[in-house]
């Protein structure tokens, strides 16, 4: 994989922001045709919305875990979205979650840690400086795009929590506030939204804890204020609008895995040779027309250690 200084990356290459806000449909358990695992030509050259408004990000340094690939125009990615709380439709969430508020907001920290505690959003926002990741994002749903975020590795945060020593996983639970996100009124997850990850993976620099993207605070149909983005897994994986981090000495449930355990394990690392409710050795970049291989890891070797003896084919 060829890893460049983010500065010594052209403008030109970035993702649009345009390009990485308009998603699929998709439902658990529902049967998906290798044709449903692309996406409409009009889709990604039209997207029916712009981006709503952000605030610029002041401070933002470079990083070096930044991919030289060519960003997704933000317009793109701001209106192709996987955000169930608001809706199963990929361009539905942009204008549902435009009047969100993200203020006041707090995260909670509880579990196997020295001391509970409920940290202020932008007090946690300044736990570390502020970077931009350029990250490839695969969907399991055989689309993917390039994104720069902004954030810092989770870590940082990890750190301040103090977790304790039978601290095993991170959990990450999403807000629950039907009134505020219709999506939720329905019963297509168990709401409201868990993930997790192993303590080892939370902890590697590549995980980032995300704030921003394209410079700016993130679109609200983007997870604002606060996600995760962990490039080498499913983008299902990183999870949106956290409220509260747990950690935990056993392996966590999480929304999607048990909703279909049989198609969305635990880890969900980008693995061309396991199929998911389709094949997922090929993917779409959106803008492009011709699939391109799917990369193990999603093209992030480095975390390869992570996984040393596990059969991940089987725990997958």
């Amino acid at each position: 994989m060829l890893i460049k200084k983010s500065q010594a990356i052209k403008s030109s290459e970035i993702t649009s922001r345009d390009l990485y806000l308009n998603r699929r449909k998709f439902l658990a358990g529902l049967a998906v045709t290798a044709a449903a695992a692309g996406f409409g030509v009009k889709e990604i050259a039209a997207p029916s919305a712009r981006a709503w408004a952000t605030g610029k990000i002041d401070g933002i340094q470079k990083s070096g875990f930044s991919t030289s690939e060519r960003i997704t125009p933000l317009d793109q990615v701001a209106h192709y979205n996987n955000y169930y709380e608001f809706s199963t439709e990929k361009q539905e969430p942009a204008e549902l979650a435009k009047n969100f508020r993200t203020r006041p907001w707090t995260v909670a920290i509880d579990g196997q840690v020295s001391k509970k505690q409920k940290w202020d959003i932008d007090s946690v926002l300044k736990f570390a400086p502020p970077e931009e990741r350029i990250y490839r994002h695969r969907c399991v749903e055989g689309w993917s795009m390039v994104v720069p975020w902004v954030g810092f590795s989770l870590s940082a945060l990890i750190q301040r929590a103090q977790p304790l020593g039978k601290a095993k996983y991170v959990v990450f639970h999403s807000l629950l506030d039907p009134d505020r996100m219709p999506g939720q009124r329905g019963r297509v997850l168990d709401w409201p939204y868990v993930e997790g990850l192993r303590m080892d993976e939370a902890m590697h620099p590549l995980t980032l804890l995300c704030f921003g993207m394209y410079g700016q605070t993130l679109p609200n149909q983007d997870g604002a204020p606060l996600r995760i983005v962990v490039p080498w897994k499913y983008g299902f994986k990183s999870a949106k609008a956290i409220v509260k981090i747990s950690f935990t000495d056993h392996e966590p449930v999480t929304t999607w895995n048990e909703a279909n355990p049989h198609d969305f394990g635990f880890y969900s690392n980008v693995n061309p040779k396991v199929e998911r409710y389709h094949s997922q050795a090929y993917e779409r970049r959106l803008g492009e027309f011709r699939p391109r291989p799917t990369l193990m890891f999603n093209g992030y070797d480095q975390v390869a250690g992570l996984y040393s003896g596990l059969d991940l084919e089987k725990n997958y």
